[in-house]
């Protein structure tokens, strides 16, 4: 008879993994609490020992992981913010099943932390008024990924298969944001 391998301890990591991908493949409507514990295989009651506020910490564990997003400054403060929105766009294209939690919960935590950091990478590059850029900038990423997500059949319980990679939403995307960013010189 085989040994049985020790169980995964279970982890705030786990749990975030876990949830995004019952979000993404099932939607956001279908993460309860007792489906994520099945997932784990861990009864539901010990995911709150990892999240003692239990669903509402969970949503804005998941929230914070699609939106904290960091990078290395670059040689200008255009190219930092491209590479912001970029790495912004890729994270939240990755999890559409959380999306609308990443445009409705208050940035804390991480995200907080991450739109600071972005902020005075932008204003040490020479850019004046970062906040309010970082404000634009962000507003530009989450309407992009929004109408990406709608547009891609994601939501939609008609598509068999929903589409991941659009050519043409990418081209948009980079149009859009060298205009934000043209803007933003002025």
């Amino acid at each position: 008879m085989p040994a049985k391998r020790p169980p995964v301890p279970l982890s705030r990591e786990r749990i975030i993994e876990a949830a995004l991908h019952i979000a993404d493949s099932q939607g956001l409507r279908r993460l309860t609490m007792r489906r994520l514990g099945d997932a784990l295989q861990v009864e539901a009651m010990a995911i709150y020992h990892h999240l003692p506020r239990g669903k509402e910490a969970l949503m804005d564990a998941l929230a914070e992981h699609v939106t904290s997003v960091h990078v290395e400054p670059r040689s200008t403060w255009q190219e930092t913010a491209k590479a912001w929105c970029r790495a912004s766009r890729e994270l939240l294209r990755e999890h559409p099943g959380v999306l609308a939690l990443a445009l409705t919960k208050p940035p804390k935590g991480a995200t907080a932390i991450a739109i600071r950091e972005q902020t005075e990478q932008l204003a040490e590059a020479g850019l004046e008024n970062a906040a309010e850029a970082v404000r634009a900038l962000r507003a530009f990423v989450f309407g992009s990924v929004a109408v990406e997500v709608q547009q891609s059949g994601w939501a939609d319980p008609e598509v068999d298969e929903w589409v991941r990679r659009d050519e043409r939403a990418d081209e948009d995307f980079e149009r859009g944001l060298d205009a934000l960013l043209k803007g933003l010189q002025t």
